[in-house]
C-alpha cells in the first residue's frame, strides 16, 4: 500500500474532561474504558486518546471513531471490530498505562491517536510531552502491524476559546497548544504517519456554539462529524484494499 506521508487538513474541535466544577474537570478516572464491537473480527480499528476520543458529553453514536466506522460502512468498508482506549482527563503517561493493562490484538488495520491536551492543561512542559508522545506513536505503529501508513494522528484542539475557559488567558493557552501540536506534527511526519490538523476549526467554536456539547467544552456530534469528513478519505485509502 502506498505510504501516506504528512496528510495535513484544516478542521476544528474542542477538548477532554468532565463537566461542572473546574477542580474535577481534568481529574483522571481510575479504570480504563474500553469500548468494543466484537463481531467476527475482519477489519479492525483501534482508537487511542482521551475525552475527545471517548466522546465526553455526546451519545456513543456521535463519537468520532464510531462516526468514522459508520461512514466507512456506507462505502462498503466494514470495520468488524472497533476498540476504543480512552478516558476523560488522561495524559500521555496515563494512556500508556491503560494500554499496558488492556487486551490488545497483535495488529490492527487502522489506528488513530489524539492525546496531549491534559498534559497542557496541567501545565507540563511540552518538551516532557515529546518523548511520551513519540513512545505512544511508536506503540501505535507497532499495533498497526509496523506499518505507519495505517496510523492517523489528530492535532490537539484549542479549548481556550470555549466558555469553560472564560477568565483564563486564551492567548497563552493557544500558544501552548500550538507548541504541543508542533511536537506531534513533527513526530508524525518523521514517522511517515498521517497528521490531521483539527485545531483551526476548534477555534471557530468561539463564534459557533453548535460545535460544542452542552458542557460548553467538549465537541458536539456536529464537530465530530466535521472531523470524520477529513478522516474518512485517509481511512478509506488505508482500508479499501483490505475490504
Amino acid at each position: 500500500m502506498t505510504k501516506i506521508l504528512s496528510y495535513v487538513v484544516l478542521i476544528f474541535v474542542i477538548f477532554g474532561c468532565e463537566a461542572a466544577d473546574n477542580s474535577d474537570v481534568f481529574k483522571p478516572i481510575e479504570n480504563p474504558e474500553v469500548v468494543e464491537d466484537t463481531t467476527s473480527a475482519k477489519l479492525t480499528y483501534l482508537a487511542l486518546g482521551d475525552s475527545y476520543t471517548i466522546g465526553e458529553g455526546v451519545a456513543e453514536e456521535d463519537r468520532y471513531p464510531v462516526q468514522l466506522r459508520d461512514t466507512l460502512e456506507t462505502q462498503g468498508v466494514v470495520i468488524e471490530k472497533l476498540q476504543i482506549i480512552a478516558r476523560t482527563g488522561w495524559t500521555t503517561d496515563q494512556l500508556s498505562d491503560a494500554m499496558d493493562n488492556s487486551q490488545l490484538d497483535p495488529s490492527y488495520d487502522l489506528v488513530t491517536l489524539l492525546i496531549g491536551v491534559n498534559n497542557q492543561y496541567r501545565g507540563r512542559n511540552p518538551e516532557n510531552y515529546r518523548p511520551e508522545f513519540i513512545e505512544l506513536l511508536n506503540r501505535a505503529i507497532g499495533l498497526a502491524g509496523n506499518d505507519p501508513s495505517r496510523v492517523i494522528v489528530l492535532s490537539i484542539p484549542d479549548w481556550g476559546v470555549t466558555p469553560f475557559a472564560s477568565g483564563r488567558d486564551s492567548a497563552q493557552i493557544a500558544s501552548e497548544i500550538d507548541a504541543y501540536n508542533a511536537i506531534n506534527r513533527q513526530a508524525s511526519e518523521m514517522a511517515g504517519v498521517a497528521w490531521i490538523d483539527v485545531t483551526p476549526i476548534s477555534r471557530e467554536a468561539a463564534n459557533r456554539p453548535e460545535l460544542l456539547a452542552s458542557d460548553n467544552l467538549h465537541p458536539s456530534g456536529l464537530m465530530y462529524r466535521y472531523w470524520v469528513e477529513y478522516l474518512y478519505p485517509i481511512a478509506y485509502q488505508i482500508l479499501k484494499e483490505d475490504k
